[in-house]
């Protein structure tokens, strides 16, 4: 990258020289599932990011992807170096949600620009030391929430805006899914569980929906007998709103899939189904009274609609949308889910003020992608 093209508050977020075209290289870190079948094959079509590097645990996973993307590969040893090498600008990670807060705070603290999988980190404590080491940073954070700019889920929050359900009041969600007891989210304890690894999405859809922060969480839990997994696989939560709102949900590892949330105001109800996968067309069903009006928007590719905007934000210095604050603002409901399911009794939370919302402006419509062969990575 010629660093003379870039805005000089875009080169201070990353001082290492670049002499590549006019893009963000980005670093992988983490080639697991969700990294190999939906991020690593996105980013050839953004238009302003490349991928340069993979970093991984497993030797033969980076030598193979190394050589299938003609990039370098790398132990977790080497990240220290890579991050001072100059061979990248970026990284996107997603390591194990335990890993978050320390590979988070070396990059940023080496001028590394980070977009960091969902949840944010697995404690308050873990999501304020990132914060803070983005706050000392030149690098810009965002927080991968891909639904932020994915068609059906911004055309849901105008339908809400635009007071087309009229004064809503509940928000309602279901999302299950098969998880093998070998995979390694069951052997995590509460923070690899359904409530970190899929709460974030009904819980970040209800505060956008709702424009609100919860003030108060209740949950219970059960455990599917021989299902092998060291915690409730299964859990429903409920999150008071100012205003006496209320959003509901419901996850588990242990369903057939399941996957939408519905949206109850006082002129109609809004059905979003599917409603937080990718790979796959979303829908919605907008009812009023009798008349139900059914809607299925075109597949986008998820992944790389959220690195082009990224790599927009770092290119232009732009603060990003889902920035750390918003997961922060996820981490502290699924803490307070945690403290529920411990001790049996309602969790109220701390006022929390968040003005930066998902933008309609923000909506991003990239094709899909085909999925890549997979190297020693499955879903779960």
């Amino acid at each position: 990258m010629n660093p003379s093209r870039i805005p000089a508050a875009a080169r201070a977020g990353n001082r290492h020289a670049r002499d590549s075209a006019l893009s963000v290289r980005y670093a992988v870190v983490g080639a697991g599932w969700i990294a190999q079948s939906a991020l690593m094959p996105a980013v050839a079509h953004t238009g302003n990011s490349r991928l340069s590097a993979v970093v991984t645990g497993d030797l033969r996973k980076a030598r193979e992807l190394g050589r299938h993307y003609g990039i370098a590969s790398h132990a977790y040893a080497d990240y220290d170096w890579l991050l001072e090498s100059g061979d990248i600008d970026a990284i996107y990670l997603a390591l194990p949600n335990f890993m978050h807060r320390d590979f988070a705070v070396k990059a940023l603290d080496a001028g590394i620009h980070v977009l960091l999988e969902k949840p944010m980190a697995t404690s308050e404590a873990d999501c304020a030391a990132i914060l803070e080491a983005a706050r000392r940073s030149t690098a810009k954070l965002m927080i991968a929430y891909r639904l932020h700019f994915e068609p059906a889920t911004l055309e849901a929050l105008r339908l809400v805006r635009a007071g087309e359900l009229g004064e809503v009041h509940l928000f309602s969600s279901v999302f299950a899914q098969q998880v093998h007891a070998a995979n390694h989210r069951a052997h995590h304890g509460f923070w690899a569980g359904p409530v970190a690894d899929m709460g974030p999405y009904p819980i970040n859809a209800a505060r956008a929906v709702f424009g609100a922060e919860p003030e108060e969480v209740m949950a219970v839990g059960t455990r599917t007998p021989g299902a092998g997994f060291d915690f409730d696989d299964t859990v429903s939560a409920t999150l008071r709103f100012p205003g006496g709102r209320l959003a509901q949900f419901c996850v588990s590892y242990a369903g057939n899939p399941v996957d939408q949330y519905r949206i109850v105001g006082t002129k109609g109800d809004l059905e979003v189904n599917p409603g937080f996968m990718f790979g796959m067309p979303l829908g919605h069903v907008l009812r009023k009274g009798q008349e139900a009006v059914s809607t299925t928007f075109d597949e986008t590719d998820q992944f790389g609609g959220e690195l082009k905007y990224f790599s927009d934000c770092i290119l232009n210095d732009r603060l990003p949308e889902p920035d750390g604050e918003e997961g922060l603002a996820d981490v502290r409901v699924i803490a307070a889910i945690e403290r529920a399911l411990t001790t049996g009794r309602p969790q109220r939370l701390a006022p929390l003020d968040r003005e930066r919302r998902p933008d309609p402006a923000q909506k991003m419509t990239l094709p899909p992608v085909e999925q890549p062969q997979l190297v020693d990575a499955a879903a779960p």
